[in-house]
């Protein structure tokens, strides 16, 4: 083979190698072919992060026009404030919660065809995840009551919310073996 042909080759195939790493495997799976290109990570859904309106125009046009958006106030540090559900049907897919400047600063995933990089969804068990709750885990309170939180390994700004049977109190932590067979049934994304 010619040489100059190798030293030609030789970046595009070391470029290639440092992609495969980071490559997900799991976006392989059927599932996935026909399936949301939306994507949770450190920067929030896709398009969709701190700086963005909370605007039900400019999140329909992020989403495909994929869910029907409906929009909510609440309370939060005694200021009223805007939220969206994105709806799948008659389920709540996601939340998009605003802040005092109207910008988006939570975003709440129940939708099972949104994954992490690594392909971590509703539904993913605790076993997949971790081994142990202890450093990573806290008991869940108010909305989510009764489940366990968890830190994303992935992102600081994503945690991970897990149901599971449990009959003891709701203000003590399950033992890592019950937390084994726990599912996700919320990741959520914080601006900080």
């Amino acid at each position: 083979m010619n040489i100059r042909v190798v030293l030609l080759l030789a970046p595009l195939l070391l470029s290639g190698c440092s992609t495969i790493s980071s490559f997900s495997w799991s976006k392989l799976s059927p599932t996935n072919w026909f399936g949301s290109s939306l994507e949770l990570s450190n920067n929030g859904l896709s398009g969709i992060s701190a700086t963005t309106p909370l605007d039900e125009r400019i999140l329909n046009k992020t989403l495909d026009g994929d869910y029907r958006l409906r929009k909510g106030m609440s309370m939060s540090g005694g200021q009223m404030v805007s939220y969206y559900e994105a709806m799948d049907g008659d389920k709540v897919a996601l939340v998009f919660h605003g802040n005092a400047n109207n910008r988006v600063n939570r975003i709440e995933v129940m939708d099972k065809s949104i994954q992490t990089s690594t392909g971590t969804h509703v539904g993913t068990e605790f076993s997949d995840l971790y081994e142990k709750a202890f450093g990573v885990c806290e008991v869940g309170s108010d909305e989510n009551s009764g489940k366990v939180v968890c830190r994303s390994r992935e992102s600081r700004l994503i945690t991970y919310v897990f149901s599971g049977e449990w009959m003891g109190p709701v203000t003590i932590m399950p033992s890592d073996d019950k937390l084994q067979h726990w599912t996700i049934s919320k990741m959520i994304w914080q601006s900080k």
